[in-house]
């Protein structure tokens, strides 16, 4: 098992080489009970909290290992801190990544340096291609989490939020593979044992979850999710005893839970999170943890390397589920003007058109009828209803689609 002393002395080691931080308070989230702050790992050199386990892990290898080269297995963010640190430190790198790993981190990956081959669909798909590597070429393996000095790195965020946030009595961190809970765990509860210490899974990958309740780490075969960053099949060996015996509870959020709690963090923090980062403030979100007035929570953000594109979606279904974007059929008479009349009115209850389609060919529409689609930016559900309930007085046939 790791220990506090243990992370205090990976402390010293990656000191000069990673971020250390900041905790701000999240006024945005202060309507809820008790106070909260946001441990902004994604700001990290690579963008994620693996900045700190793979520099730990390299600065531990000895000089035959540094010389022959590292190899791992990684979705992406242990691969471009492990790259990163390891072309830093003038040591080789392999890494191997799931065939549909985000472009950016593949990109990333690269552009640090490393040698990348893209196999599997997950990241235990391209475990036995890093054995396979380790064997034939000599390089040494360096695991994503099941790995005690990777997970001492990890536990050194443990050891700033104690001082950064010295009232602490609640920390929530994402977990996929285990080594930062494990990692943080270890120093909060051996310094502040009373503090709660509260998992958070994608409801796709619950493989941590799933293992408590087994009493043994499981193979799950794990669903698409959002949070590709802590999807994985299989807790480590090495994690598993930390969160049996450290850990208070792990709770499971869902993928539409997952994008409201990053389009929350863009509009609300002006953060850009990735979702395997932002199940934390999900759990707050959607109160899947019960917090007291005198409660002081920390919500660890753990990385922040999400596809644009990625992003563009998420906020696009993040406004139609907050009703402020809407799209409305709407049936007139076939003669010059009614269009405009559709438009004019949106546009006078301050609503903005975004999109206009419209045809005779609907099989529910009587000849002399025309169809308009319409997609319009609202201020929320109260303003759509008056626009439709305006639309229906000049006698049009409105439906809101989904």
């Amino acid at each position: 098992m790791l220990s506090n002393s243990d992370v205090v002395a990976a402390r010293e080691r990656i000191r000069s080489g990673v971020a250390r931080t900041t905790c701000p308070q999240s006024f945005a989230l202060e309507a809820r009970a008790g106070r909260f702050h946001l441990k902004t790992e994604f700001r990290q050199r690579t963008g994620s909290f693996k900045d700190r386990g793979s520099l730990h892990k390299l600065l531990r290898l000895g000089p035959t290992a540094r010389e022959g080269g590292v190899v791992a297995a990684s979705a992406g963010n242990h691969a471009q801190a492990l790259a990163y640190h390891a072309s830093r430190l003038g040591i080789g790198c392999t890494i191997v990544m799931p065939t549909h790993a985000p472009l950016i981190k593949v990109a990333h990956t690269r552009g640090y340096g490393a040698r990348v081959i893209q196999t599997g669909e997950t990241l235990s798909d391209g475990m036995a291609l890093v054995d396979r590597l380790a064997r034939e070429e000599g390089f040494t393996p360096v695991h994503a989490f099941d790995d005690l000095d990777v997970m001492a790195g990890q536990g050194t965020i443990g050891l700033e939020i104690l001082e950064q946030v010295p009232d602490l009595t609640t920390v929530i961190v994402p977990v996929g593979g285990g080594g930062m809970i494990s990692g943080i765990a270890t120093v909060v509860k051996a310094q502040r044992p009373n503090v709660r210490v509260i998992g958070v899974e994608a409801a796709a990958s619950p493989g941590a979850r799933e293992s408590l309740t087994a009493g043994k780490p499981v193979h799950l075969e794990n669903s698409d999710t959002l949070a590709d960053g802590i999807a994985v099949k299989r807790i480590g060996d090495l994690t598993f005893p930390h969160l049996a015996t450290l850990v208070d509870d792990i709770v499971l959020i869902d993928e539409e839970q997952i994008t409201r709690a990053i389009f929350f963090l863009l509009e609300s923090e002006k953060f850009v999170v990735e979702g395997g980062g932002a199940v934390s403030v999900a759990a707050v979100l959607e109160e899947k943890v019960e917090f007291g007035p005198s409660d002081v929570t920390v919500c660890i953000l753990s990385g922040g390397n999400i596809d644009m594109n990625l992003v563009s979606r998420v906020i696009d279904r993040a406004l139609w589920a907050d009703g402020r974007l809407a799209r409305l059929a709407v049936v007139v008479r076939d003669r010059p003007g009614y269009l405009n009349e559709v438009t004019a009115l949106v546009a006078i209850e301050g609503a903005n058109v975004l999109h206009v389609e419209h045809t005779r060919a609907f099989g529910d529409i009587s000849v002399g009828r025309v169809g308009i689609e319409l997609t319009i930016e609202t201020r929320g559900p109260d303003h759509i209803a008056t626009i439709v309930a305006k639309l229906r007085e000049l006698g049009h046939r409105v439906e809101e689609l989904s």
